[in-house]
């Protein structure tokens, strides 16, 4: 390996592989790129109308504060109202956002992004680099709640030169401006620091009501800044966690976009004039975490034999129809770049009664879980239960209320369903919920080595090297890891006659965010 060991033992770069890496991610050194990607929309966008959402997801505990974004509708409505310092594009691509360069170190411990002139807040304020600054420093605080602060610890420092927000860094990240993609860091003014739930950003539209767990929804912000999208005149989205009930709000027309179609219905929707399925392939996994410091599943034998007791294909077949593909334990899937296939882990009901003997529990599992979390939760512990007994492994299902499952159950209980959409790269995924402390490791997973080597590869900008660790970090995390993944889930949409613009995004559902903020009402 090139390059010099610094005190903490993290290869630095060297400036040619840097570049190398830099140019393999896609990232921006010190030349501008176009806003908008160079994309061209293949229909001509519509101006005027309402569009509706009804989304599973909200819940009344939902807060306008992008700290706490956990949802599927306050991730929704944040890409309404807010917007990042960079964003990603439907091919991965960086893009610029609020900032329109940045530039690195040679040893990428020192970022500068320049920030866009000329963009106002809903308030009228105009942004200065200051507000990104503070935003910035807010979600890094220590004592922040941000789902965002794992990302962000390595920062030292935030500073303001002229157009510039200087960002440095205690270890190097070639993917740091990755990272700032997180759809918790929508830019507030003064970083949201007076106000975190004033809801005010710079994004296509000014929120007009919030209803937690009812509805919420803007009007378009006649000064927004730019054109690609912000195309409805009114965006709304309705709370419908029960899934039959927001088939039928599509079916007539209530609303025009839906969410998490259980893939048992999709036939069904298919068939019914003027609704058109949008089914995209993504980074979005089903998983079961277990708390790696809770008792029983701080025994690693009692992981391994829940994990061995899973029939992945069963629940592939029977509860996501095949709309999908087999988990392995590990965040990762080929829809990273980096990806490094790792030996399936099957189900063996034998190996899951030797490691669960072995574990020495003799108590019930208990698994929490609601039918909100992700489409077919309920039948996804009923066939876990059913396998995990055959096993000889005791399990209870504890059905929870929809109202507050992401507040109360999900990182607060020991063993539960949850559901992650994924993140823009490998680092990213593992640094929100794998490394040490990390406020959503929901798994309270610890290992040094794995911390080492995530330090490693965020300083390597050789891919082929840093995909060797990523290899072997996400070895560490299938078989140590309380992570039990059963599948990557594709995102199923529906879309009504009045949809138009709709196109395929693998971060996320609903057009990774962007369904009401990019689509249009059709003529």
């Amino acid at each position: 390996m090139e390059g010099n060991q610094n005190r903490t033992g993290v290869m630095k770069p060297d400036r040619r592989r840097f570049l190398q890496g830099a140019a393999a991610l896609g990232i921006g050194l010190g030349a501008a790129a176009s806003p908008f990607g160079g994309a061209a929309f293949a229909q001509t966008p519509r101006r005027g109308g309402l569009l509706r959402a009804g989304m599973n997801g909200g819940s009344s505990t939902d807060s306008l504060d992008p700290a706490t974004t956990a949802s599927a509708v306050m991730f929704q409505f944040s890409h309404l109202w807010g917007e990042q310092i960079v964003q990603l594009s439907p091919e991965g691509e960086l893009q610029p956002a609020l900032a329109e360069e940045w530039n690195s170190s040679e040893d990428a411990k020192t970022w500068r992004f320049r920030i866009r002139k000329g963009v106002e807040f809903h308030n009228g304020k105009k942004l200065t680099p200051e507000d990104v600054a503070a935003t910035i420093r807010r979600h890094s605080d220590e004592k922040s709640q941000s789902g965002a602060l794992g990302l962000l610890e390595n920062i030292v420092s935030v500073a303001v030169d002229g157009d510039n927000v200087v960002v440095k860094l205690a270890e190097p990240n070639v993917e740091l401006p990755y990272l700032l993609e997180d759809y918790h860091l929508m830019v507030q003014p003064n970083g949201g620091i007076d106000d975190p739930t004033a809801g005010i950003g710079t994004g296509p539209y000014r929120i007009s009501f919030f209803e937690p767990g009812v509805r919420v929804g803007g009007e378009r912000f006649k000064n927004y800044w730019r054109d690609d999208r912000g195309f409805a005149d009114q965006v709304e989205i309705i709370v419908i966690n029960d899934n039959t009930a927001r088939t039928a709000a599509l079916r007539s027309g209530q609303v025009d976009i839906i969410n998490h179609i259980e893939p048992k219905t999709v036939s069904l929707l298919e068939r019914v004039n003027g609704v058109t399925i949008k089914s995209t392939t993504g980074r979005g996994h089903q998983v079961f975490p277990m708390h790696c410091n809770t008792p029983p599943f701080d025994n690693n034998d009692l992981r391994l034999a829940l994990k061995y007791a899973v029939d992945r294909q069963q629940m592939l077949d029977m509860v996501l129809m095949g709309f999908g593909s087999l988990g392995n334990d590990f965040p990762i899937n080929a829809a990273y770049p980096l990806f490094t296939e790792i030996e399936q882990r099957p189900y063996d009901p034998d190996r899951a009664r030797y490691h669960y003997k072995k574990s020495g529990n003799d108590q019930p599992v208990v698994f929490h879980t609601s039918e909100s979390v992700f489409s077919g939760a309920i039948s996804a512990a009923e066939l876990f239960q059913q396998t995990a007994q055959a096993a000889g492994i005791p399990f209870q299902i504890k059905r929870e209320p929809a109202d507050g499952y992401w507040t109360s159950v999900w990182n607060e209980m020991p063993f539960c369903a949850s559901y992650w959409g994924g993140r823009s790269t490998q680092d990213q995924m593992y640094t929100t919920a794998y490394m040490s402390g990390a406020n959503w490791n929901d798994t309270r997973f610890s290992n040094p080595k794995f911390d080492r080597m995530l330090l490693e590869a965020r300083a390597q900008p050789d891919p082929e090297l840093r995909k060797e660790l990523y290899f072997e970090m996400g070895s560490i995390v299938r078989d140590e890891g309380g992570a039990l993944i059963p599948l990557f889930n594709d995102f199923i949409d529906a879309i009504g006659p009045r949809v138009a613009g709709w196109a395929p995004d693998p971060a996320q559902s609903m057009m990774g965010g962007y369904a009401l903020a990019k689509c249009w009402v059709a003529e």
